[in-house]
């Protein structure tokens, strides 16, 4: 019964690994292509592409791991491997949360209307930052990546085949408790840049209210697109703060796991969870002109090329 929770598990695992692959590959295919037509990437784009090469290296280590705890947990019973794996997963998720609040940022100073002087040096400023930024950002997850790796010691977890009946279990135990403690710990970092999400999504609400009441007070009447621009870049923004619960969510399910033995079920729908985060970028794709222009294209000659073959 449970090698076939586990087969079903990884079969969507599988699913969800394809889906994000697909689209955050599509993102950075069509950013690159402009990048070589016009000789230069746009702030925007830059972060997108960024975001959507993070979240595919996210989704490999991701899918690596879960195969890896599902087919051959033997890998795991020496600390050096875990190591490996341990610092790309903890490097590509510090660059994905950080990638994304840099969006919100970006959509906050570029849409919202306020006119404090910090608040117009940011927004004037914003644009030659970003790959600052962008390269700090890196340069933090890469360093607290370190950190979490060297808690990792070869004893850090055993595993022993336990044989019952017909079924061949893997029981697996934690020997460093203070590694999954570090891990947590380290990783709650992430909710600074969560707060600055959270920040940026309230400042916009409050630019879109302001902004609306002075369109009442004028009655035009007209169509504005600076609603618009408000609504689409608070769709994105909510859409990662709902994602990045739920992944956090079933990352501390994951880790915290590891602290009772037989538990790799727990782990893998921990991570089947976690999956959900990288692979959802349909909404960056639709809130984006360029991208949204792009993918309509795409389905517009797969549409053709499938009436071909019918015909």
């Amino acid at each position: 019964m449970l090698d076939t929770v586990e087969s079903t598990l990884m079969l969507i695992a599988a699913g969800e690994f394809a889906m994000g692959i697909l689209g955050n590959a599509f993102i950075g295919l069509v950013n690159c292509m402009n990048w070589i037509k016009n000789r230069k990437l746009a702030s925007i784009d830059l972060i997108l592409t960024s975001l959507a090469i993070s979240r595919i290296c996210l989704l490999c280590i991701i899918l690596l791991d879960y195969f890896i705890l599902g087919l051959y947990p033997d890998v795991y019973t020496t600390g050096k491997k875990m190591r490996i794996i341990d610092f790309f997963w903890t490097l590509t998720n510090h660059l994905n949360v950080w990638f994304a609040t840099c969006l919100s940022i970006f959509y906050f100073l570029k849409i919202a209307n306020f006119f404090h002087p910090l608040f117009l040096w940011m927004k004037w400023k914003i644009d030659s930052a970003i790959p600052r930024i962008l390269l700090g950002c890196l340069a933090f997850s890469v360093f607290i990546s370190l950190v979490v790796s060297e808690n990792l010691n070869d004893d850090f977890r055993s595993c022993v085949k336990v044989k019952k009946k017909t079924n061949i279990t893997v029981k697996c135990r934690v020997n460093k408790a203070q590694y999954a403690s570090v891990k947590i710990c380290l990783n709650l970092l992430t909710l600074f840049p969560f707060s600055v999400s959270v920040i940026s999504f309230l400042l916009l609400l409050l630019s879109l209210w302001r902004h609306t009441r002075q369109m009442k007070v004028s009655a035009t009447g007209c169509r504005d697109p600076s609603i618009e621009a408000h609504v689409g870049a608070m769709k994105a923004v909510i859409s990662f703060l709902l994602l990045f619960i739920a992944y956090y969510l079933a990352f501390l399910v994951a880790t915290s796991s590891y602290f009772m033995p037989e538990t790799e079920l727990a782990v893998m729908i921990g991570e089947l969870i976690a999956l959900i985060y990288p692979s959802h970028s349909l909404i960056l794709i639709l809130g984006n002109n360029k991208l949204r222009q792009a993918s309509l294209r795409v389905l517009w000659k797969v549409k053709c090329i499938l009436k071909r073959r019918n015909h």
